[in-house]
């Protein structure tokens, strides 16, 4: 479905981003995209759309290279950016301005997820609040249909409750032909929504894995001593959060903070076990 090799990339010769990275993402998946702060993350999802094109290597999406920006493609693609601009206009014009460009937009659904979000359309886009427009353009977004769901820091903005219903409503988008990839540095907001993990370091994908590989190979949990069988421990009240081979083929639940912090930390322990 998306195909990525030997990507290199940067905004500044002293600067790299990407080295050489390959990436493969599949249809049927809800990816969740972690990196430290200025590792690529929205650059990675702009190389993916189209929006900034890579200096060697090539992205294949659909089978299209995307930087050809052609319609076919575009229309598969619904990109909701972190930083964004809505017009000083009410959402049915918004709507039949755009919804045009998407030969599946649903608008039923759309108005849908407006009422599930609980967005007042009595005002023009631009006088929303912040929070409500990222939920506008959310809703917009998901209501496009496309194969190909982009989402950079979607929870920044939201409140609470907002994030429960993010939540509610994604873990309802997927379907065996669609791709999700969620970007965010709040790794706790996709706690239960993904099922695969990309982690970027060093210029290149550190880590691709399922979330069930990943709690088939390592088992999560706090205990109050270290042993022997503990790759990585974080202090905890009463005792140490763990990452521990998972020797016992026990269920735990995965821990994204704590992988993210394992694989950036000590990286070829966690990472070999996953290949």
């Amino acid at each position: 479905m998306i195909t990525i090799q030997n990507l290199n990339f940067s905004y500044s010769k002293s600067r790299p981003l990407f080295r050489e990275m390959d990436l493969q993402l599949k249809q049927g998946h809800i990816y969740g995209l972690l990196g430290k702060n200025a590792a690529g993350k929205s650059t990675l999802l702009k190389n993916i759309a189209g929006l900034v094109y890579p200096h060697q290597g090539k992205i294949t999406v659909f089978g299209h290279d995307p930087q050809n920006r052609e319609p076919s493609l575009l229309r598969e693609i619904s990109f909701i950016p972190e930083e964004f601009y809505l017009p000083s206009i009410r959402s049915d014009k918004f709507v039949r301005a755009n919804a045009p460009f998407y030969p599946k937009f649903d608008q039923a659904y759309f108005e849908e997820l407006i009422r599930e979000f609980e967005i007042p359309l009595n005002q023009k886009l631009a006088d929303m609040s912040y929070g409500q427009k990222k939920k506008y353009l959310i809703s917009f977004g998901l209501a496009t249909n496309t194969r190909l769901i982009i989402m950079d820091e979607p929870t920044n903005g939201l409140d609470i409750p907002s994030k429960a219903q993010f939540r509610k409503i994604m873990a309802a988008t997927l379907t065996d032909d669609r791709c999700v990839l969620i970007s965010t540095h709040q790794v706790r907001d996709l706690d239960n929504l993904i099922d695969a993990v990309i982690l970027l370091d060093e210029y290149r994908v550190a880590l691709n894995a399922s979330v069930e590989d990943i709690t088939t190979q390592f088992c999560f949990k706090k205990v109050k001593e270290l042993s022997d069988s503990v790759l990585y421990a974080e202090s905890a009240l009463g005792g140490f959060n763990t990452i521990q081979r998972n020797q016992a083929a026990e269920d735990s639940r995965l821990d994204l903070e704590l992988l993210f912090n394992a694989v950036t930390q000590r990286k070829e322990e966690i990472t070999d076990l996953l290949k």
